[in-house]
């Protein structure tokens, strides 16, 4: 059984078999605190009670706290709440979540998978080690089947400006995911918004069904058809965030009836209670909204709270076995699967996910433009035009300063609310989803700047040594994973893909025009900036890779010669301490991706106050 109140004594109880779950009488309301420490009464003393294979539903206006109350039972209702919330006596734990399947009222999905794809990722990730590979795939299959969709299983997902599936078989694919663990507790959040009248009927009965295998499901809707209405074993109606009616959902119209009201004429019960829930009264039109609200709550109060009370108390006596069935569920421990394991399913739907996106040929032919254009440009530079060959060194670092930024920073923010959803559901550690998301593009993002460094280091005239070759690359290499860090860092911190771009292409230029090409005299006071550029290291690093103090070019000084060190911008920057200029652009790769890390640990966590 399962206990939540929504004051100091709240608490929650699940079983394998199905979970009951009850609010008692709180002393207080549950409040949430909102920014400028506003407070605003959400749930205000409810009491219920699911047992196995039973379907609850939540009904209420929008505003009544469905969603609310569906979240804080869930455990995923962050922020501060006057009470707390334990399973079994036991506070809300990760393990629990194996137990636990919500479904979001949006489709949160990959939408270039295909509908088997994200079934078959889901059970190797949710589904512990205790099944085989085959054992996984072939669940896959039986929930593909159970859900109706063998038609369509090959086709993608999509999403609103991706031709995919249809909006019936996409929720399907959602409710799947969280039917793949065979969890004691179901929630659904609105799962038929948006649907026909027949998609939502064949959903909700599915949900019947699952519910009569021995689970507890418990889901809000917000205004169901009539054919809907009659197959909800339960029925909690809400009003601004009282319970004004708990029972069967085939003695609801008695009941208000008893208490004096009832439709004037044939309509959609659903249509009537929402009515009421607003205060409209059929019987008397006239009637103050404000005074019907508070006679539907007083009726409450005196009719089913009671009775509900009681019937709270004796299930305190009825025993539930935690996963007792002796399916695979008892096996699971708080990470079903291995680090590597998750690294490597990750990394594998990554490839499929982006694959589009990654092998691009657009990228190929913009890469392929840009060096050929250089490479024309700068058309075997030699010595004689020392200036030209340092406009060079900084054209190419700019590129390759912007580009993986750029591309870099929606990285994360692209895929915040799959992230949300999966760890809140405990699917993966971050650290596997983190190394997942930037070793897959890596290929990419080696081979595109070495292609291009192939083309343009030939072209112009550099120095025609492997040594020197291999140094440019080198530091080429290192600026793109410094500056794809960068990107990562800024998108994960911020989380706003428009506001991000905006702030990388700013801090990206004020790396550019502290590398010392333009500025060689900067004051004093603002010197110090320089040690926090990328832009600076690369390019002194690019200067390395050619140049010896030594060495010297055409001038016109007597004797015709000059020391490449003494040119000025070269002589500003400085051709020594290559050891700690790598060193500090190591340090700048490892730091901005431990910052995107630490900024994205808070994804997807329930933050309690």
């Amino acid at each position: 059984m399962a206990d939540i109140e929504a004051s100091t004594n709240k608490t929650t109880e699940l079983d394998c078999l199905g979970a009951v779950v009850f609010l008692r009488k709180p002393n207080r309301p549950v409040t949430l605190r909102k920014p400028q420490w506003e407070e605003k009464t959400i749930l205000k003393g409810l009491s219920g009670l699911v047992r196995p294979a039973e379907m609850l539903v939540i009904l209420g206006p929008s505003g009544s706290g469905k969603s609310t109350l569906l979240t804080a039972l869930s455990g995923r209702l962050s922020g501060r709440l006057d009470g707390a919330i334990t399973y079994n006596g036991k506070p809300f734990s990760s393990e629990m979540k194996h137990r636990i399947g919500f479904v979001t009222q949006d489709d949160i999905l990959h939408p270039h998978l295909t509908i088997a794809e994200t079934l078959v990722f889901t059970a190797l990730l949710r589904l512990p080690n205790t099944l085989t590979k085959q054992e996984k795939l072939a669940e896959v299959e039986a929930t593909i089947s159970q859900l109706g969709l063998t038609r369509c299983k090959n086709t993608i997902v999509g999403s609103p400006i991706l031709r995919g599936v249809s909006g019936g078989e996409r929720k399907r694919v959602c409710i799947g995911q969280e039917m793949l663990i065979n969890p004691s507790l179901l929630f659904l959040d609105e799962p038929t918004s948006g649907l026909d009248s027949t998609t939502a009927q064949t959903i909700v009965t599915m949900m019947g069904e699952f519910a009569k295998g021995g689970r507890a499901v418990i889901m809000t809707v917000h205004q169901p058809s009539s054919r809907l209405f009659y197959l909800f074993h339960k029925l909690l109606l809400l009003l601004e965030g009282n319970a004004v009616y708990y029972g069967k959902g085939s003695e609801v119209m008695d009941y208000f009836l008893s208490i004096g009201y009832s439709p004037s004429l044939p309509m959609n019960p659903s249509d009537f209670l929402l009515d009421l829930a607003n205060g409209l009264s059929m019987n008397d039109p006239n009637e103050d909204p404000t005074i019907v609200k508070q006679k539907l709550v007083s009726s409450y109060k005196n009719n089913i709270a009671d009775n509900l009370k009681r019937e709270v108390q004796e299930s305190d006596e009825e025993h539930y076995y935690w996963c007792g069935d002796g399916s695979h569920e008892d096996n699971f421990e708080i990470w079903p699967t291995t680090w590597w394991q998750q690294v490597a399913v990750l990394w594998r739907r990554e490839i499929k996910e982006r694959r589009y996106e990654s092998f691009s040929s657009i990228k190929f032919v913009q890469v392929l433009v840009i060096a050929f254009l250089a490479g024309f440009l700068w058309w075997q530079s030699d010595d004689s035009h020392l200036q030209d060959k340092l406009g060079l060194f900084y054209s190419i670092q700019s590129f390759w300063t912007f580009l993986p930024t750029l591309k870099a920073i929606s990285t994360f923010s692209n895929e915040q609310k799959i992230l949300e959803k999966e760890r809140s559901s405990a699917m993966y550690k971050l650290s596997s989803y983190f190394i997942s998301k930037t070793v897959n593009d890596l290929p990419m993002e080696l081979a595109l700047p070495t292609l291009f460094i192939l083309i343009v280091y030939w072209m112009t005239g550099l120095k025609p040594t492997l040594p020197n070759f291999f140094a440019t690359l080198f530091t080429l290499l290192l600026n793109v994973l410094v500056c794809q860090g960068f990107g990562f860092a800024l998108g994960a911190v911020l989380m706003d893909q428009t506001v991000a771009s905006i702030s990388g292409t700013v801090l990206a230029l004020a790396f550019l025009l502290t590398s010392g090409f333009f500025v060689q005299h900067v004051p004093k006071f603002i010197a110090w900036i320089k040690y926090l550029s990328s832009g600076h290291f690369s390019y002194k690093l690019m200067l390395i890779s050619q140049f010896k103090g030594d060495d010297t070019y055409p001038c016109s000084n007597i004797g015709g010669v000059c020391k490449v060190g003494e040119f000025p911008v070269i002589k500003q920057i400085g051709l020594e301490g290559k050891a700690m200029t790598v060193l500090a652009l190591v340090v700048m790769f490892v730091g901005y991706r431990f910052i995107a890390y630490v900024a994205l640990m808070r994804i997807g966590v329930i933050k309690k106050k």
